[in-house]
């Protein structure tokens, strides 16, 4: 009598065309965030650039008051504006320079006539390496206090984690600044006081200069990732899928890491989303205190020379930092929160 048996290899061809359906599903999901986001950032971008440009007008501010003077006469500002393309009617010079940012070209400085795009790249660089060894910081240390809150909620630990970063956000970074170089720096010599090297100069030298300034960046973040993390994560724990969990008998660790840590991420992910940008252009005094001439330095050094073409690529800089990150953290909710998937 023969049995007729089914083929060995159906389970795993099975399993690998579930496989490959999810992963479909998964690229189709993060193809329509990444659509939904172009098409919010195009109007946008074109308007902040507009507004940007127009502020020239708005300011008041001339190239020629700034090579000549207060004190020159009218037909020496006509010829240097004319120069500078400033005497085109408002649209044309819009236009112009709207086509340089899109090929990366943001002008020439007014104050001594260097490539802003260079100018405002080397100050990039060291604001970037801080602002991303401060957010990774933030992010290990607030979600390790958050999730620790959350898991020993309404408990002294959960108390003393809320006080602890109740005071972390009401620091200063300034102030954070000045102790860790009085304690470190000066007092222990464990880090450099000031100065920055770049990576390609060796990773350790690099490390050792961006400690103490993203460490003192840092505590900001760490206390808003903690709160909205705490807060995602008893949310999360209060919804009825956690009971129906439990009553099917999942263990603690799998309900936490399979339903509320997926459900409860969005807040903490949500906040990141304009932190990044912030570390790397309001980080002035920071800067100043750790010798760092960075992008947020550069900004404040730009608007107080009057250097209008500088303050416009600092902030169509910054408009696509902005923009940029945020892209990234949706694209992030939309693969790891289901709550995101759904459109919740």
């Amino acid at each position: 009598m023969t049995t007729t048996q089914a083929p060995a290899q159906a389970p795993p061809v099975a399993r690998r065309t579930v496989a490959a359906a999810r992963a479909r599903h998964t690229l189709g999901r993060a193809l329509v965030t990444l659509a939904r986001s172009i098409a919010l950032f195009v109007p946008v971008f074109l308007v902040a650039t507009f507004v940007t440009f127009a502020l020239r007008s708005l300011s008041g501010l001339s190239p020629a008051r700034i090579q000549l003077g207060e004190q020159a006469s009218p037909e020496a500002i006509a010829r240097v504006e004319a120069q500078w393309g400033l005497d085109r009617p408002f649209l044309v010079q819009y236009g112009d320079w709207f086509d340089g940012v899109l090929h990366g070209q943001l002008g020439a400085s007014w104050t001594n006539g260097a490539d802003i795009s260079t100018l405002i790249g080397l100050g990039l660089g060291v604001s970037l390496s801080v602002a991303t060894l401060a957010l990774i910081i933030g992010v290990v240390a607030g979600f390790a206090l958050g999730t620790l809150a959350a898991l020993r909620r309404t408990t002294w630990v959960d108390r003393a984690i809320t006080g602890f970063v109740t005071v972390l956000s009401v620091m200063p970074a300034f102030v954070v600044g000045i102790v860790l170089v009085a304690v470190f720096a000066v007092g222990l010599g464990l880090f450099p006081s000031a100065g920055y090297v770049k990576p390609d100069q060796g990773i350790g030298p690099w490390l050792a200069h961006i400690t103490l300034p993203a460490v003192a960046l840092s505590f900001d973040v760490v206390a808003d990732v903690a709160r909205q993390l705490r807060t995602g994560l008893i949310a999360a724990y209060r919804e009825n899928y956690v009971t129906g969990a439990l009553v099917r008998g999942l263990s603690g660790r799998r309900i936490f890491f399979a339903h509320v840590l997926r459900n409860g991420l969005g807040p903490a992910l949500a906040t990141l989303g304009l932190k990044f940008p912030s570390l790397v252009g309001a980080s002035v005094v920071t800067e100043w205190i750790f010798g760092l001439q960075g992008f947020g330095r550069f900004a404040n050094d730009s608007a107080q020379a009057g250097d209008v073409p500088a303050v416009q690529g600092v902030l169509v800089v910054s408009i696509v930092l902005v923009v940029l990150f945020n892209l990234v953290v949706n694209l992030v909710l939309a693969r790891v929160t289901p709550a995101s998937q759904r459109g919740v």
